[in-house]
């Protein structure tokens, strides 16, 4: 025990050293501002060409699927595991919040969007949206095992989903995989499941393949994977998401991340050999889930270096492999050349939710650091119905690491909220301050940024949160047939669309910023 203290003593002696004396090794500090200072005469305009979206996951809002989602939530019903937590957004493995308090209708249809998309396209197209960002449902296109082709009922959904969205003007963005596999792709062979499998990358490759050849002609842009850093942190470490598992170490979970970067750039080839062969141009990429990780303490080296660490490890290391074409886990020694990989991003994919602190004790070491998503001693921190700290800057500082670290257009394919207040003030704080942030990223930091998707065109299934979290544009009610009622963010959301941020709209909806 004495030589571990006196490690960890010299530990932080060198620590305390560096930063001492190498001030660019000091890690990440905490930002002082929450919204950059703006000279320009409104309103803040965008561009003709810019993609103006919602986005939405097939397990959110479709009828359920055999998926291993669908399994879990069944699961969870069944054993009665309906708790996460003493606080919303502290997921506890296995449960899912709450999922008992809504029936089982709604447990089945989720917002009953397979019967309602038409409607829904239309009143997105009321706003002046041009864009829609959905997933599909790789269950729902191969059931079951050992498919050579898709369900032909499966087909004729997603074809007059992408016809419905396409005739109210709305340009499909299409993701091909947002969490949720089949089921049967986790029965065990060989003592491997799910993406482990010998066979895994052969069953995705004939999925991806189906999709572009039915679908391919009517899609021009592709995100292959969504954020699957979150995928693995929930589903192989924190044991929240399907498969369910408490790996040891994040380095434990490195081959599922190389694995899910091979089917990353397989899909890539498989899109953009399909399209060549039609004379098509298309953009393919995958979006990153990103925050602000800044210390806990500010004043502590450890908490700023491990913020750093965290910031590297969660958000650039999957960008910088595909750009490499080798995966390296930050501190770690683990490290994987994966073929074919390198450059296969047309754009960077980012999704942005504010700012989560960071807290790294030297005695709790070995247990990693700890994340906090928000400062209860700062008074003015506005937070979401999940705690999650608003940081408006921290948008535009991810933007710009992502515009210098690799200089491709980038596409904000998730950005939003809950908030389930009926007149939804604080969403229209966060929609405005974002954008706002987006245009002094293209106006000043001269960024190329595509489109801004919003998360979320509905409330909807939030995962191990269930249906609390209210992220939606439009308030669904789930005992009245899952009517729409448009909250006042969705005519802001309009306006900016319409007219750019004014100076008006900034100074009624800015709060602390």
């Amino acid at each position: 025990m004495t030589r571990i203290i006196l490690a960890a003593v010299v530990a932080l002696s060198l620590v305390l050293g560096i930063t001492l004396f190498t001030p660019w090794l000091m890690g990440v500090g905490r930002g002082t501002e929450t919204a950059s200072t703006i000279k320009a005469d409104y309103p803040l305009t965008f561009p003709d060409d810019f993609a103006w979206g919602v986005a939405v996951a097939a397990q959110h809002v479709e009828h359920q699927q055999p998926s291993d989602w669908t399994a879990f939530e069944k699961r969870v019903i069944a054993e009665g595991k309906t708790g996460t937590g003493d606080q919303p957004g502290q997921a506890k493995p296995g449960h899912i919040r709450d999922l008992d308090l809504v029936s089982e209708e709604v447990r089945r249809k989720k917002v009953d969007f397979d019967s309602r998309y038409e409607e829904d396209f239309e009143q997105l197209a009321a706003l002046g949206l041009n864009s829609y960002r959905f997933s599909l449902s790789w269950a729902r296109l191969f059931p079951r095992p050992n498919m050579t082709e898709p369900d032909a009922a499966g087909v004729a959904f997603y074809r007059d989903v992408i016809a419905a969205a396409k005739s109210h003007g709305l340009t499909p963005h299409v993701s091909l995989f947002h969490f949720s596999t089949p089921e049967w792709f986790w029965e065990d062979q060989d003592g491997q499941r799910g993406w482990e499998r010998a066979d895994a990358l052969t069953h995705w490759n004939r999925y991806v393949s189906a999709v572009s050849r039915l679908f391919g002609a009517d899609i021009d842009f592709w995100c292959t994977l969504n954020e699957p850093m979150v995928y693995v942190l929930w589903g192989y470490i924190e044991g929240v998401f399907p498969p369910l598992e408490q790996r040891a170490a994040p380095v434990d979970a490195a081959p599922v991340i190389t694995q899910l970067l091979r089917a990353h750039a397989d899909a890539y080839q498989i899109l953009h050999k399909d399209a060549a062969s039609r004379g098509q141009s298309i953009s393919v990429g995958l979006t990153q889930h990103t925050r602000a990780f800044e210390p806990w303490r500010n004043w502590h080296p450890v908490d700023r270096l491990t913020a750093g660490f965290v910031q590297q490890a969660f958000i650039w290391d999957v960008l910088d492999a595909i750009e490499t074409g080798t995966y390296t886990m930050t501190d770690t020694a683990y490290s994987a050349t994966i073929d074919g990989l390198a450059g296969t991003q047309d754009y960077v994919g980012i999704n942005y939710y504010g700012r989560f602190y960071v807290q790294m004790d030297i005695d709790a070491m070995a247990a990693g650091p700890v994340t906090h998503t928000h400062d209860p001693n700062d008074p003015e921190e506005l937070t979401s119905d999940l705690g999650w700290a608003l940081y408006p800057i921290g948008f535009s500082t991810v933007l710009n690491e992502a515009w210098q670290r690799y200089g491709k257009p980038i596409q904000i394919l998730e950005n939003g909220i809950a908030d389930a207040s009926t007149n939804d003030t604080l969403r229209q704080t966060f929609l405005v301050s974002h954008l706002r942030e987006v245009w002094y990223a293209m106006n000043v930091l001269g960024i190329d940024i595509d489109g801004y998707f919003h998360w979320s065109h509905l409330d909807n299934f939030e995962w191990a949160e269930g249906f609390g979290p209210r992220f939606g544009l439009f308030a669904v009610d789930y005992e009245n047939e899952f009517s729409r009622t448009a909250r006042p963010s969705a005519a802001v959301y309009a306006d900016i669309i319409r007219s750019g941020i004014s100076e008006a709209t900034w100074q009624q909806t800015r709060g602390p910023f």
